[in-house]
Formats: C-alpha cells, sequence, structure tokens
C-alpha cells in the first residue's frame, strides 16, 4: 500500500525536482511478482517525463545495483494486536539480507531510508550487514511522527501546521518515542509560551503522538499507506534541500559519535540540518529538562533491549 502511494510521487519529480530524470527498480517477492508487474504497467502508462526506467525484481543483488537511493518498505505489516517486538525476529532476517546485497553492489554513497518496522533495529541490522557504507548514510524514518506532532499542536494552537517548527522526536519509531514540545515553536515562539497547558503537553499532547499508529490500526485494520507515502517524500527532501535558517528536521540516525550522550551503536531519532546535498548534521544546541531527558532514557532503553534480541542477525554475540 505504501509502496502504491510512493512510487508515483517520486516518478512525478516531488522530491528532486522538474530536471532530475528517474529510475525506479521495484523489489518484490515470488508472491508479490505478479502485482509489481500491474504497477510498472500503471507508471509507464502514466508518460511521466522524468520516469526513463521501470524495472522490477526479486534479487536484491540485481534491484540493488548502483542505486543512490534504497527505500526499504517491504515488511510484515504491523496488525491489531501484534506487538513491535513480536517483528523483530519476523522482519529483521529481510533487513540483513538487504543490507548485504547494498553493501555488495549500490553506490558507495547510497541514501537508506528503512521503513518496515520496528524501523529503527531493522535500520540498525541493515547497516551492521552493510560493513562498506557509511553507516551515517542509514536513516529510519521517524518523519510520521514528526508530521503527526505537528499536526496536534497546530490543532491546539489554532494555527497551520507551517507555523510550527523545531518539531524534534527522539528515540524509537514505537510508544516509546519522545515528541520534544520544549524546543519547538509556534510562529517562532517556545510551544510553552503558546501553550500553557503544561499537563496536555506532557500527556495528551505526548500520548496522542506515541499511540497514533495504534490507533490508526484500531480504526481500519491496518497501518498508515498514504501518510507514510507522504512523510517518506519529506524525509528525502529533508535531505536534498538546504534546512531553513533556524530550523532542524527529525529522522533516525547511528547514534555513534552524538552530541547528547545518547548511547552509542543504536539508531536513534534526533534532529537534524541539511545542506542539501544528501547529507546532514546533528543540531548541537538543543535544551533538556528532566522530563524531556528521562522519557529519552525510556526509549534508549527499549533500543537497547531490540539491539540484544537481534545480536544473531548483527554479527554480535546475542
Amino acid at each position: 500500500m505504501i509502496s502504491n502511494h510512493l512510487l508515483f510521487k517520486l516518478a512525478s519529480g516531488e522530491v528532486f525536482g522538474q530536471d532530475q530524470p528517474i529510475a525506479l527498480k521495484l523489489l518484490g517477492s515470488e508472491r508479490s511478482l505478479q502485482a509489481l508487474e500491474g504497477v510498472a504497467m500503471e507508471l509507464e502508462d502514466s508518460l511521466y517525463p522524468l520516469l526513463r526506467e521501470v524495472s522490477i525484481g526479486i534479487d536484491p543483488y540485481v534491484i540493488f545495483e548502483d542505486a543512490d537511493w534504497a527505500l526499504l518498505i517491504g515488511a510484515k505489516p504491523r496488525g491489531p494486536g501484534v506487538e513491535r517486538a513480536a517483528l523483530l525476529d519476523i522482519n529483521g532476517q529481510i533487513f540483513a539480507e538487504q543490507g548485504k546485497a547494498l553493501n555488495a553492489v549500490a553506490s558507495r554513497n547510497v541514501k537508506v531510508i528503512v521503513v518496515g518496522n520496528p524501523c529503527n533495529t531493522n535500520a540498525l541490522i541493515c547497516l551492521k550487514n552493510a560493513p562498506n557504507l557509511p553507516a551515517k548514510n542509514f536513516h529510519a524514518l521517524t518523519r510520521l511522527d514528526e508530521n503527526r506532532a505537528k499536526c496536534q499542536l497546530a490543532l491546539k494552537a489554532g494555527v497551520f501546521y507551517d507555523k510550527i517548527s523545531n518539531m524534534t522526536i527522539w528515540g524509537n519509531h514505537s510508544t516509546t518515542q519522545v515528541p520534544d514540545f520544549l524546543n519547538a515553536k509556534i510562529n517562532g515562539r517556545p510551544v510553552k509560551e503558546v501553550i500553557k497547558d503544561t499537563k496536555w503537553l506532557e500527556e495528551d499532547f505526548t500520548i496522542t503522538v506515541q499511540k497514533r499508529g495504534g490507533v490508526l490500526i484500531q480504526k481500519w485494520g491496518r497501518s498508515s499507506a498514504a501518510s507514510t507515502a507522504v512523510s517518506i517524500v519529506d524525509a528525502m527532501r529533508s535531505l536534498v534541500t538546504p534546512t531553513p535558517e533556524g530550523d532542524w528536521f527529525s529522522t533516525g540516525v547511528y547514534t555513534t559519535g552524538n552530541p547528547y550522550g545518547i548511547a552509542e551503536d543504536i539508531v536513534f531519532s534526533m534532529p537534524c540540518r541539511s545542506k542539501g546535498d544528501g547529507d546532514y548534521e546533528l543540531v548541537k544546541d538543543v535544551a533538556m529538562d528532566d522530563f524531556l531527558w528521562g522519557r529519552i532514557k525510556k526509549s534508549e532503553a527499549e533500543l537497547i533491549a531490540e539491539k540484544r534480541c537481534v545480536a544473531h542477525l548483527t554479527g554480535e554475540v546475542s
């Protein structure tokens, strides 16, 4: 479902602009190959002027060859009543294999965005199986969480979402994620100056963002698709477009060398800026208080526990 929404956005030039031709290589399985053929036919019939090639296959060593971007979406979806931790063993092997394939054949500067859940730990598995690629180039998608947080703040403040800036999601793409209202701004003012209801910020706002994905699954029995596709486009654009002065965006990245004191050797969502060259730097000057740091440590602990569960897939002793 996500890819059906995403592919047509990519082909239309929404990410790379109207001057950049694009080739789409679609990786599926034997079971999904016929459906992929149908998607490829629709893309071809749409006559996108920037779309120069559409190819499909089931071998990642073929599909990933010379890839500049790898959007790793395929994973067993989280259904009603399924805990995220239960997906670790199910999906981890997929990302280990894809990491090995990227390591072998992709561009040496490939940018990888892991969407399939649990995406932080899947991204860690993937990068650990791609030792010849820069760990910094691997991302776990937390942009949907950022978008959800901006939406809730905008609704509460009675403003349009584009008035919300400096929104950080810290940690795991899970119910331990930390939507940061301490550093976020509304119309350039600190959130806590505009929304003075601290109880709402610490409880209602935080919990709504943390549980939004689960509530959506309860409502219609499957994970978000269209909004996830939009957030993937947003995440890619944030890396290929210079970040507006004073603002930043959230993405799950490798923590080794981070300036915050977060545990190393995990993938953790943090605030980043980009010059528009596909790379990023961590934002160093962010405020912390006891509430924010306590929540960050809880998400950190969850990711460390997940990492232990997949030690057999990352080359570490379990």
